[in-house]
């Protein structure tokens, strides 16, 4: 999973629902003015086609017009002026719209109902699929395009259908390379695999999985090809092979003005400015339709600056009681609010985060799916998606506000003042480098050390995070290594740069109990000897047990309990801390019914009135649904966000 895609899950799907989502599509796509600009222009454009020859029937068949005005400027009788033959050139362009755009389509279904299909079948099943559609488009590509079109309209003069038909033919393996290509790496992603395994046909999967991923390139090489087949049909007809005089077409009324072109050089601007403005929004408008239809399911990870103002949010109710910072704190939180632009609008993920971790602690932050914890995380790094910004708070590390810095600054803490331990580790490895390479990169950049220096530094952290034959590991690559042993080249690479601040995104999620333990143990390790700083998110209370210092319990974007390992386990103060504790599968026989927590934790955007956990809570009250509740420092360090627990603990 990558970065943007566990930040979205942190908390929640911001993705609109399948039901429903053609009209968001339009809806962000009338959204980018570009876009609009394009669609108004074309729409335009195919209206004055369909209704120009039916308005001005004469047109097509005229032989001459005045000759007493042959090859005139523009004026209020003739508003582009008149052509070699006296006829008006703004009703020759308006009518000529239409074999122009005609050509065009006939050009491009060929090529949509040729590139597509195969080149989905040759990507998905691959084998002998593969190597006859791959040997077709070799074939196709070998031979000369133009001169095979050309051949065609020598025995069948004049004939748009025929030229474009198969110029098309002739355009299609250039769509099934691009199909192909982008078609390999989805069809091995797991959710495939899944889709396979419940039974799914082929065809469907193809359709509803594969198609839909793959829709970007689609949309971009498309509009590629129309605008090289609107080229090509204009080039045709600049050499009278498409359409016969005296009926106009674009490319026709090029070739007249260029026989003038000495005397009346104005002739050649009408349809040459209306090809290129056509050229031009096929194009732009293929890169917009690209870019709305990614929206949907991915994010960039690059931000252009690192803080922007959510002005169309509302400011946080909360504010929240943060505990005062302490001289030796490392990395302090302080009302930290993270919203989403998504296609409902600005959407608030996280609210009023506050909490603190002095030098040398080991703090964890726990909660199910959802509730914001990866967010949390990634805001300190700087890495929230495009669409996620920091709404209020601050983000002081070794007192300096992260929220405030530009992203040059940034780069130079990630990796060597602040660690990250990626969920994936088999994902944030680079496929095609060796492991040794890619550590002694990170070495080099971060302790400037020698090519040589870096090699040996590569084979000792190797072996600091007990890595057997650690030099035989640096020769291989990712997908040679376990989920442990990736897990473990992760934290080397976290390391490489010495970093006061280790952040581990459920480090331990995908490998096995044993694998589990042994992680959990280097991180101990690395805590003990280096006095290394770290912030662990998890779901698991046993690693919060077994590692933490502090307990962080994050649920639907707020901090609902904070406090010591210790006091958090023995008597857990706020009910979702307690449910969260009740249903830990560590404290139950394998013979006795596992409590859960009825219901989800609710979509952000859609959070209730006052304390989010109480449609959940077993002891809501009115009181609980009447307004947003305050977290509040308890006698015995703690704090809270509930109005249940004992009050004569507050402090005074």
């Amino acid at each position: 999973m990558s970065v943007a895609a566990q930040a979205v899950d942190g908390v929640g799907s911001l993705a609109p629902a399948a039901a429903g989502e053609t009209p968001r599509f339009f809806r962000r796509l009338l959204r980018r003015p570009l876009a609009v600009a394009c669609l108004v222009y074309l729409a335009i454009v195919v209206g004055i086609a369909i209704f120009a020859p039916i308005v001005l029937p004469g047109v097509a068949s005229e032989q001459a017009g005045d000759l007493l005005s042959v090859q005139k400027g523009p004026s209020w009788h003739h508003l582009l002026g008149t052509d070699t033959l006296g006829r008006d050139v703004l009703d020759r362009l308006l009518v000529g719209a239409r074999p122009t755009l005609l050509g065009v389509a006939e050009a491009l279904i060929v090529v949509v109902l040729l590139g597509i299909p195969f080149g989905l079948a040759a990507g998905y099943l691959g084998g002998r699929v593969d190597r006859s559609v791959g040997f077709v488009a070799d074939l196709a590509f070998s031979i000369p395009g133009i001169v095979l079109v050309l051949m065609v309209l020598s025995v069948y003069p004049g004939s748009m259908l025929a030229g474009m038909c198969t110029l098309g033919i002739l355009m299609a393996p250039s769509l099934m390379r691009v199909v192909r290509s982008a078609t390999l790496p989805v069809r091995e992603e797991l959710y495939i695999a899944a889709a396979r395994v419940s039974g799914l046909s082929r065809s469907y999967i193809v359709s509803r999985h594969v198609l839909p991923r793959v829709s970007g390139p689609i949309i971009v090489q498309t509009s590629l090809v129309a605008a090289t087949a609107l080229v090509v049909q204009t080039g045709l007809s600049f050499l009278n092979l498409l359409v016969s005089a005296p009926a106009p077409s674009w490319g026709g009324m090029i070739a007249d003005g260029a026989n003038v072109v000495v005397v009346q050089s104005w002739l050649i601007w009408p349809p040459g400015v209306v090809i290129t403005l056509t050229v031009l929004a096929l194009g732009l408008l293929g890169d917009t339709v690209r870019d709305t239809s990614a929206e949907t399911w991915s994010a960039a990870l690059h931000r252009s600056t690192p803080r922007r103002a959510a002005s169309a949010l509302p400011a946080s109710p909360l504010r929240p009681a943060a505990a005062p910072r302490t001289s030796d704190s490392l990395l302090a939180l302080e009302d930290l609010s993270v919203s989403f632009a998504t296609a409902r609008g600005v959407v608030r993920v996280v609210e009023g985060v506050s909490f603190e971790i002095r030098a040398g602690e080991s703090v964890g932050i726990v909660g199910e799916s959802g509730c914001g914890k990866t967010v949390t995380a990634l805001s300190i790094l700087g890495l929230l998606p495009a669409n996620g910004d920091v709404a209020e708070g601050r983000i002081l590390f070794g007192g300096r506000d992260l929220t405030g810095l530009p992203q040059r600054e940034l780069a130079r803490l990630r990796g060597k003042e602040i660690g990250f331990i990626s969920q994936e580790p088999m994902v944030s490895l680079n496929p095609v480098l060796r492991v040794g390479t890619q550590l002694a990169e990170y070495l080099r950049l971060h302790q400037g050390l020698s090519r040589r220096e870096a090699r040996r530094q590569t084979i000792e952290l190797l072996r600091r995070v007990h890595l057997p034959d650690p030099e035989l590991t640096a020769m291989r690559y990712p997908h040679e290594l376990s989920g442990g042993m990736a897990q473990r080249v992760a934290i080397a690479r976290a390391l490489a740069g010495e970093p006061r601040l280790l952040i581990a995104d459920e480090p331990t999620t995908a490998l096995d109990v044993t694998v589990q333990a042994e992680i959990l143990d280097l991180l101990r390790e690395l805590q003990r000897d280096r006095g290394t700083t770290i912030l662990i998110v998890t779901h698991d209370w046993g690693v919060i047990a077994d590692l933490c210092d502090r307990a962080v319990v994050m649920y639907a974007g707020q901090v609902v309990e904070r406090g010591d390992i210790e006091p958090i386990f023995v008597d857990p103060l706020h009910p979702y801390t307690e449910a969260l504790l009740a249903s830990n599968p560590h404290n139950f026989p394998e013979a006795e019914r596992l409590p859960t927590i009825p219901g989800s934790v609710p979509r952000p955007g859609s959070w209730p009135t006052g304390c989010h956990f109480n449609p959940r809570c077993t002891y809501a009250t009115d009181a609980c649904r009447a307004a947003a509740i305050q977290l509040t420092r308890t006698g015995n360090g703690r704090e809270v966000r509930c109005n249940r627990y004992d009050r004569e603990c507050v402090e005074a």
